[in-house]
């Protein structure tokens, strides 16, 4: 398998620190400054070595044997092309993330290779703590999926759809959760979402028992790269509205809270997420909600 090594110069802001650092299954890792995964396109498998010496350039050392292909796919799962200055500076005076902007400027979501394991990941987190969730994640990959290089490569379709719920569930996935994972794989092709716009996209998905707005924001964030659809239900916004209204929080809540940031709404997401409880907020950061418990 050839070698290639090359440079990739982000559009705007980009810390791979930041964007890297929740890179923890068996198909990548991120150790000592180095991104390393695995991944397929459609001509084969690619292992790819990433670092970032100065903030801008990422140095890549990629083995594929469709370097072109690889290296576009590479290019997706770290979103060097997804420049979001516009949201940096649309709110860099928000009130509750605008200190965020200016901290973590280099921030993005990191994606998957593919959207059955954004779906998986969405499937396993649904209501309950997020390392919990990983590690159920983790087994299934590990468990069932293909070897490459020292990782293992992430879930296509074809390879759940070819499990049973059971064997699903003996990983730890809760058993309606595992049948859902399943009859999706079986009957969705998931990487077609790429195709269509992402209200559809969430329309299609939350047709499907067991997946609501969370679920398929986790799918659209990170497995379709869209923007714009918020993780509406996660339970650290929860958390965060709880704070900011003095009561128990719910999913209609955090729905509110990311429409303020209307096409950004992914991204508030993960810049929400390290908000401080915000008992000392500006009381600006409260009106949208408190007028709605009102």
């Amino acid at each position: 398998m050839p070698e290639i090594r090359t440079a990739l110069r982000p559009s705007g802001p980009y810390d791979l620190r930041l964007v890297a650092r929740g890179a923890g299954d068996p198909t990548r890792r991120f150790r000592d400054g180095v991104f390393e995964c695995v991944y397929e396109t459609a001509n084969g498998r690619a292992r790819a070595r990433v670092w970032q010496r100065r903030v801008g350039e990422l140095r890549v050392v990629l083995e594929a044997d469709e370097p072109d292909l690889a290296l576009g796919k590479l290019r997706f799962v770290l979103a060097v092309d997804d420049d979001h200055t516009p949201f940096l500076r649309r709110f860099a005076h928000d009130p509750l993330i605008g200190p965020a902007t200016r901290r973590r400027q280099g921030m993005r979501p990191l994606r998957t290779a593919t959207a059955t394991h954004a779906l998986l990941g969405g499937l396993c987190g649904q209501l309950i703590a997020e390392r919990e969730a990983r590690s159920i994640a983790a087994r299934v990959i590990r468990t069932f999926g293909r070897p490459h290089a020292g990782f293992v490569l992430p879930p296509q379709r074809a390879d759940v759809a070819s499990l049973s719920p059971a064997q699903l569930a003996r990983c730890g996935l809760v058993a309606r959760r595992a049948s859902a994972l399943v009859r999706i794989s079986r009957a969705l092709d998931l990487e077609r979402l790429h195709n269509v716009p992402t209200a559809a996209a969430v329309q299609r998905l939350c047709r499907e028992r067991t997946i609501g707005p969370w679920t398929a924001g986790v799918v659209c964030l990170r497995g379709l790269g869209r923007r714009e659809q918020g993780l509406v239900g996660d339970l650290a916004l929860i958390k965060l509205c709880s704070a900011l209204l003095g009561r128990q929080a719910s999913a209609e809540d955090t729905a509110e809270l990311l429409a303020r940031y209307r096409d950004w709404a992914g991204y508030a997401s993960i810049y929400l997420m390290g908000c401080a409880p915000a008992s000392s907020a500006p009381s600006s950061a409260l009106a949208g909600l408190q007028s709605r418990a009102a």
